[in-house]
């Protein structure tokens, strides 16, 4: 490769990170319509091996809106990052895979921060398959997340 599609890569891949980052900013913070705005309009999620739905991302963020409030403290931490570009004829091309760690811990509702109320902690773990397609007007979106839930706990 040239150095010019290097750094066309480097920036590919801070763009990817970008969206990546913005999926758990946007489940943490509740911020649903951030959430349907990283998907492509065809785009869908799979939360299935978590007990949850597969659907279109905005009818999957109308599942999280309701389901999250069980859960108002939430910290997505997403990890070991691998990023992989579709192979054209040996030049990266416009879709990528991303395979991350996540782990998730909330708190279940009910919690005061003052210590009056004691609500469980509960902790889930597991690893995402994020598929991206670059897109004409707004860059790198998300076609498909796949929720794989390796394990979960609850503690008081």
């Amino acid at each position: 490769m040239t150095q010019r599609v290097d750094l066309a890569t480097v920036m590919d891949r801070l763009a990817i990170d970008e969206v990546v980052t913005g999926y758990a900013v946007a489940v943490d913070d509740g911020d649903w319509a951030a959430y349907r705005a990283l998907f492509t309009p065809a785009g869908r999620a799979d939360y299935s091996s978590a007990g949850g739905i597969e659907g279109p991302a905005a009818e999957v963020a109308d599942w999280l809106a309701e389901t999250m409030k069980l859960f108002p403290v939430r910290q997505h931490l997403i990890v070991n990052r691998l990023i992989r570009f579709e192979d054209r004829d040996g030049w990266p091309s416009d879709l990528a895979e991303v395979r991350a760690d996540f782990l998730n811990p909330m708190r279940l509702a009910g919690a005061d921060f003052d210590g009056t109320v004691t609500a469980p902690n509960f902790v889930a773990a597991g690893r995402y398959a994020f598929d991206l397609a670059r897109t004409a007007h707004d860059g790198w979106r998300l076609q498909r997340v796949t929720v794989h839930e390796k394990w979960r706990h609850a503690s008081a």
